[in-house]
């Protein structure tokens, strides 16, 4: 693949000189329309001629059908449907007869699309979950017509809100019916049992038993019910089965299967587990503060990419061994092997349009992009050993060639401890309140401690008394219960004698609407007057903040000030769900007047 000229990149290179940057721009197309991520790129040679190609799992926003492709150079060389979302793809080799061609695998839904020479090979299905027994009995009698379509609804949402397993698909498509389409759906699926199906979350490749680069592979699954599944590489049986106490969304593994092996998951709860071999559950746990947004294994350092900007260095242990901090936000990650220098780095897209390169803290190298690189991809391509291949947010596509003349140098990374810590502080002189202070606390320590103790128990006591005479007086701005999750504030704008009070009520639970409620405010008519005191809240979609707005009239010309107590009620409820009391300002201006 020959190198394009500088002009003909737009100058999308780290360095305005290309002779100084150490990547020769290859390609450039900002309409390519490729929208994938890190984990739905794969290089490889999947026809056995030594011509490298890339897999891509196309997302096909925009309403367009998610599609395989695969692009021979800069151009797409086959495409075809695929029938959900791609979540995975992977290159790896099942058996060891000649020609050694690897396998293409594809996760996609609750399936894994094996293909040999870009032809359909063989389709894994996962195993059906078992349905709840409360939901199967309430079908059965639906179709004995024991029960209505309209109770069958009130009890499956009973089951969905108290029960641990989600409701299979058939059930939770009929609760999202109108009440004149439920009777033909239960007649239409009478026949048809219930299927609670999970979906593939994430995949990668396990050596099955020798670390040689052409060995043979196992897939490793990870699922939404909070497994990991190891398969055979020819028959596709599952050969080991492991519980995460979350879903996993990223996975890195080392080793042989049949020898010893490491397997780390980064899952959604925020924490990352590590596994070996014969555990069926979690050795140990790495606690992060922020979410993962990648997963990455340099050696023996696990290092994560977290929502708060920055890059964490991790033993297999869970030890912390280093932090960097990212100038903006972290898009992607993939791993950076250059084989002919043994370098191993991991490369990170941020939301600023650079892609960094680390090496431990160190940081290596930074190329900058015309868009956000939304995934990357680092290997052999055509018949380049080091080519990197990105593809941006809009859907461009960038490829770069490394330099067989470039080396990196750690440069810009902040190894060892930082300058400022080689910095003398000018600490001033020891004045004789600073010596007298000391003395007075070595000598009545003890006491001093425990009034500060006293006092901080008295103070929780204080603040606890109070928090439950909120919640006992319904005066909490914050819901207590968990089937109602609610919060509310108030706003109060204007100068008199008209404000404008706003409402803001947000839904804070993680995926169940509330619906049928509604606020009141009530207030001293010898003071206030409101054009509307009564609102009927519409449907609260959980995480919007839905602001209610009226006026407030002031009708006393003495500047006195009252509150207005504002109540959210349930339909047919006489208690408040919560409340909030609104110091209303008076009306100065009729005052000073």
């Amino acid at each position: 693949m020959a190198a394009a000229s500088s002009s003909d990149y737009d100058g999308c290179g780290a360095e305005s000189n290309e002779a100084n940057s150490k990547w020769l721009d290859a390609h450039y197309d900002p309409m390519a329309n490729i929208h994938t991520f890190s984990a739905c790129l794969a290089l490889a040679d999947l026809h056995g001629d030594g011509e490298y190609k890339l897999v891509v799992g196309d997302l096909g926003p925009g309403g367009q059908q998610p599609r395989l492709k695969v692009l021979k150079g800069p151009l797409v060389m086959t495409e075809s449907p695929l029938p959900a979302l791609p979540a995975a793809a992977a290159t790896f080799l099942m058996e060891q007869h000649e020609p050694r061609t690897p396998a293409l695998a594809l996760a996609s839904g609750p399936c894994v699309y094996v293909y040999k020479n870009l032809r359909p090979y063989f389709k894994f299905s996962l195993p059906q979950l078992p349905p709840n027994p409360l939901e199967q009995d309430l079908w059965n009698q639906a179709k004995e017509d024991r029960i209505d379509p309209l109770t069958l609804k009130e009890m499956l949402e009973s089951i969905r809100e108290t029960a641990e397993e989600p409701l299979s698909v058939q059930s939770l498509r009929f609760l999202q019916l109108e009440l004149s389409e439920m009777e033909a759906f239960v007649n239409q699926h009478k026949s048809s049992s219930i299927k609670r199906q999970t979906v593939i979350t994430t995949m990668t490749t396990l050596k099955k038993n020798l670390a040689d680069e052409d060995a043979v592979s196992c897939l490793v699954l990870g699922t939404e019910n909070k497994e990991l599944l190891v398969l055979d590489p020819e028959a596709f049986t599952i050969l080991a089965k492991m519980s995460l106490p979350s879903v996993p969304v990223f996975l890195e593994v080392s080793g042989q299967f049949d020898v010893e092996f490491r397997l780390a998951a980064a899952c959604r709860n925020g924490n990352i587990y590590i596994l070996r071999r014969d555990s069926k559950h979690p050795k140990y746990c790495i606690e992060l503060s922020a979410q993962p947004v990648g997963l990455i294994r340099v050696h023996k350092v696990l290092v994560v990419g977290s929502t708060q900007d920055s890059l964490h260095g991790f033993t297999h242990k869970g030890k912390k061994l280093w932090t960097v901090q990212m100038p903006a936000a972290i898009l992607t990650m993939n791993l950076l092997e250059q084989h002919s220098r043994g370098l191993q780095a991991v490369m990170a897209g941020l939301a600023n349009g650079e892609v960094r390169i680390y090496r431990d803290k160190a940081l290596l190298n930074v190329i900058h992009t015309p868009d956000a690189v939304t995934s990357l991809c680092f290997g052999r391509y055509g018949r380049e050993d080091n080519t990197l291949i990105m593809t941006t947010r809009g859907g461009g596509l960038i490829i770069k060639i490394l330099k067989r003349t470039a080396v990196f140098v750690e440069g810009g990374g902040e190894v060892g401890p930082p300058p400022a810590q080689a910095m003398k502080l000018n600490v001033p002189r020891k004045t004789r309140l600073y010596v007298d202070q000391t003395l007075r606390e070595r000598e009545a320590g003890t006491a001093m401690h425990r009034a500060f103790q006293t006092d901080l128990y008295l103070l929780r006591l204080r603040a606890a008394r109070a928090y439950l005479q909120a919640l006992e007086s319904s005066l909490s701005p914050v819901s207590a219960t968990a089937r109602e999750p609610l919060k509310l504030h108030a706003v109060v704008q204007g100068l008199g004698p008209t404000f404008k009070l706003t409402l803001h009520l947000q839904n804070t639970s993680t995926a169940r609407p509330v619906l049928g409620l509604l606020v009141c405010c009530l207030y001293n008519e010898a003071l206030y007057s409101l054009p509307r005191a009564f609102f009927k809240v519409p449907l609260l979609v959980p995480g919007f903040n839905y602001p209610l707005e009226t006026f407030v009239e002031s009708l006393s010309n003495k500047g006195i000030s009252d509150i207005i107590k504002v109540l959210v009620l349930r339909e047919g409820q006489s208690a408040p769900l919560l409340s909030a009391h609104v110091n209303m300002p008076g009306n100065e201006g009729l005052a000073a007047a």
